[in-house]
């Protein structure tokens, strides 16, 4: 008995060996990839990237070498639909929510181009997950209303990666739609498939109740406090149903390419009626197989394959289903053909599928009354409302208060802030739109209105009008409170 006891603990030793060493390697292969990439060499003759809007992707890259990609993307702030008969002003990339879906291969060098439509009213900028430099791009591609920005990079790790706006609020512009996918194939290109579509979740929050008509502003509140009022898949309730669903047919292996531009919730993707064959874990080279449901972070994806064996409705939701029947993430994937009574056999009704409904239940709970803040010295307010302002204010007035020429007023020196004190905490709490003079200057760009405590208003305003040759006002959380 000891002399088999002996045998089955070097065998397991041995298979825990065995599995450290394998995971080493696969760990040194994913190294020398990303290191081997850095020195592909690059066919010098340029390409344009294709670009695909929303389910559809572009064509497999396959076994070709790396290429010079050019990328050129666009901008626009346009008014859209959120669900029928509610409307919303949408931030995108490529005019589509989510953004133009970008696909490469290890080894590609693109060069980007951001272009900010003249009708804009606000900065942005890019940051691609997939990117290696500062800011995944961000820093070089921050672009004011009317103008373009290029850059270069090069992809040396394969994978599914996320693209989004990086201009403060960052949250905001996300919430807004600025997010996409960029694929990266490995060397030789991802195995072949029938089908591939994209799909990608997001939060938004309006200040009417889901489902209120009209055009729906952002609320700024909720998305502080996550209370989305619609996940959706693709931007729109109801995106991937009806003549927008996905299509298959029996036989056929589909490939979802699957993110979540967030700017909060995490995504518990699952398809009813199938078992993801195969899942690349939040879009990356190690594989999961037998899957029900995948967990896809906010700035994550995840890559998920099957094979449809029998004609269905399979129904894309995100199990936290309260968001799925309520908020609107739900998508179908129609699939046609001859039955297969061995894998799946029972009575089949036809009929429309009616979602649960948006009944919220209420729960009546008791408040508790907040302390009072400690009330701050000049010199406190000063030192807290540079972080404010290095927070929440730099990206569009820049970190001396010049801002940006024909896009957004200076604050330094501002004749438009000095005449108007009584106004300024009413532009901090509900925002500025419309044309302005500030010092000889008119511009019309937008001031969203900011999520700040009162203690936090009063200490940026105090730290603008003392900085930069302004007037000096000191403001009180008093002020402020009155002004809410």
């Amino acid at each position: 008995m000891k002399a088999k006891a002996r045998t089955i603990r070097s065998i397991l030793w041995a298979i825990i060996a065995l599995t450290v060493m394998s995971s080493c390697n696969q760990q040194k292969d994913e190294e020398n990839i990303s290191s081997k990439a850095v020195h592909m060499k690059v066919d010098s003759r340029p390409v344009k990237a294709e670009l695909t809007a929303p389910p559809f992707v572009p064509k497999p890259v396959g076994n070709r070498a790396p290429q010079k990609l050019i990328v050129d993307m666009e901008i626009i702030e346009e008014e859209g639909d959120l669900a029928d008969g509610v409307r919303y002003v949408f931030w995108t990339f490529g005019g589509t929510v989510p953004g133009s879906f970008i696909r490469g291969r290890v080894g590609d060098v693109v060069e980007f181009t951001l272009k900010n439509h003249p009708d804009n009213k606000l900065p942005h900028n890019i940051d691609l997950h997939a990117v290696t430099g500062q800011g995944g791009g961000a820093e070089a591609s921050f672009v004011a209303p009317g103008q373009q920005k290029t850059f270069k990079f090069k992809l040396i790790n394969p994978g599914l990666y996320v693209y989004h706006c990086a201009t403060a609020p960052v949250g905001m512009h996300i919430a807004n739609g600025m997010y996409g996918l960029i694929l990266v194939e490995p060397v030789g290109g991802l195995p072949p498939v029938d089908r591939e579509y994209y799909v990608m979740q997001g939060d938004f929050y309006t200040k009417g109740k889901h489902g209120d008509p009209g055009l729906q502003p952002f609320d700024m509140q909720k998305a502080y406090d996550e209370h989305a009022d619609y996940v959706l898949f693709n931007g729109k309730v109801g995106a991937l149903t009806g003549d927008g669903r996905l299509t298959a047919k029996v036989g056929e292996t589909v490939r979802l390419f699957v993110g979540n531009g967030g700017p909060n919730l995490v995504s518990s993707f699952h398809v009813i009626g199938e078992i993801f064959d195969k899942v690349y874990i939040e879009g990356g080279s190690a594989t999961n197989y037998n899957v029900q449901t995948t967990l896809i972070p906010a700035g994550g994806a995840a890559i998920v394959e099957f094979k449809v064996e029998v004609p269905s409705n399979l129904i894309l939701v995100d199990h936290a289903l309260f968001r799925t029947f309520n908020k609107g993430a739900l998508g179908v994937l129609e699939v046609t053909g001859e039955e297969n009574p061995v894998v799946f056999e029972g009575e089949v009704l036809e009929g429309i599928y009616q979602p649960e409904g948006p009944t919220i239940q209420k729960v009546p709970v008791e408040t508790v009354a907040e302390a009072p803040a400690k009330v701050l010295t000049k010199e406190e307010k000063m030192e807290l409302g540079k972080k404010v302002y290095n927070t929440s204010c730099f990206a569009c007035h820049l970190p001396n208060g010049e801002g940006l020429a024909n896009a957004f007023p200076p604050l330094a020196k501002s004749d438009y802030l000095n005449k108007n004190v009584d106004k300024a905490i009413d532009i901090v709490l509900r925002g500025l739109s419309g044309e302005i003079t500030v010092n000889g200057q008119k511009y019309n760009s937008q001031m969203p209105a900011q999520v700040l405590s009162d203690q936090e208003v009063a200490s940026v305003l105090t730290f603008i009008y003392n900085s930069w040759g302004n007037n000096g006002t000191e403001f009180t959380e008093e002020q402020v409170r009155a002004k809410r």
